[in-house]
């Protein structure tokens, strides 16, 4: 691989020179990861690496580990003497990220230095606006360009009322339709890759991630999965995988995520018209529930605004508030929401001591 397949692969001038910091090391980009082990492109073709012990001694926070799309520093470009060593992670211009599965406070690095993030929808039922105002949030936040690309239009009668429905809720961001039969919608996305692009692809199980990307390729290098009965997705990638296209960048592959929980997120972005219309609300701490003169309640209302909208922002605003906190801070915040009106933790705790109380009876 040589310089230019290396700028196609996303490597920068900033990048670059960053890397000279690190003497008798070489550059590389992580192109998958297995446990332990992870697939480094470097300028000689692809190696196994691991990290080293200085480092994992040295980090403790998950999400600082290597994670697929990471540029970092080997000490080698060959495996003809064993496996290399990761010893540095290069800073990320963008990283897709959610609170790591079964987990109340570690973070699952998605995908790293990402331009553009794919967040793919299948028009059946996988369809659920609530979910993907989970995506957006995310992916806005991640530093990248979320763009929408709607899957099996062959399996959906009423497309443009769709797209008009994911239009009034995806401020900003540009949606693409796409069939599981047909080259339908393929082209309009190749507007997204390029030489040193990263395209990230997001989104639930069998919507047909794998499918977009042979496409894209002209070939059919990534297995795929026929819908099943049920209307569910076949699960078929398994772990993320950097995908190089030929003076065209590089894709990164996901596995279909059953649980999408924030750990940061964006809302300005994606409830951009709830955050305009509360700025009009009489009251700066207007909860948009029963005051009067409520911006947000009017608009709900009038019909312009889901009820089922400003209850997802609620949600999310929700988990937001408690990003980065242990179990026992996020049960304080909690107990000091619920008593907020009644003298915060001190009646949170007497409460609590009349519930303890009331057990040993």
């Amino acid at each position: 691989m040589n310089q230019n397949d290396m700028k196609n692969l996303g490597l920068t001038e900033q990048l670059f020179q960053e890397s000279k910091l690190y003497s008798n090391l070489f550059i590389g980009r992580v192109s998958s990861q297995s446990k332990n082990l992870y697939k480094v492109m470097t300028e000689s073709g692809e190696i196994t690496a691991q990290v080293s012990g200085k480092f994992h001694f040295h980090t403790q926070d998950f999400s600082h580990f290597p994670a697929v799309g990471d540029f970092v520093m080997v000490d080698r470009t060959d495996n003809t003497k064993g496996n290399g060593v990761i010893h540095h992670v290069l800073p990320r211009k963008s990283v897709f990220a959610r609170k790591a599965a079964g987990s109340k406070d570690d973070v699952q690095v998605v995908a790293a230095n990402i331009d553009t993030v794919f967040i793919c929808m299948a028009l059946n039922n996988d369809y659920n606006l609530r979910r993907l105002e989970r995506y957006l949030s995310i992916a806005w936040d991640s530093g990248a360009m979320p763009v929408v690309v709607l899957t099996k239009s062959d399996l959906c009668n009423d497309i443009e009322s769709k797209v008009y429905e994911i239009s009034s809720i995806a401020f900003g961001v540009d949606v693409h339709v796409t069939s599981s039969t047909s080259e339908e919608g393929v082209e309009s996305l190749k507007k997204y890759l390029g030489n040193g692009q990263t395209v990230a692809f997001i989104g639930s199980s069998g919507v047909g991630k794998s499918t977009l990307i042979n496409r894209l390729l002209g070939r059919n290098l990534l297995d795929t999965g026929e819908t099943r009965k049920d209307d569910k997705g076949r699960h078929t990638t398994t772990r993320r995988e950097l995908i190089i296209f030929p003076d065209s960048g590089v894709v990164i592959d996901t596995p279909g995520m059953r649980e999408l929980r924030i750990m940061h997120a964006d809302l300005s972005k994606t409830f951009v018209d709830i955050e305009e219309l509360a700025a009009e609300c009489k009251f700066n701490d207007c909860t948009h529930t029963n005051e009067s003169d409520c911006a947000v309640q009017r608009e709900i209302q009038a019909g312009t605004l889901s009820a089922d909208r400003l209850e997802s922002y609620r949600k999310l605003l929700k988990e937001k508030k408690y990003e980065g906190l242990n179990s026992k801070m996020i049960e304080r915040e909690k107990l000091n929401a619920m008593f907020k009106e009644m003298g915060g933790m001190k009646s949170a705790k007497k409460f609590l001591n009349n519930q303890k109380r009331k057990k040993r009876r």
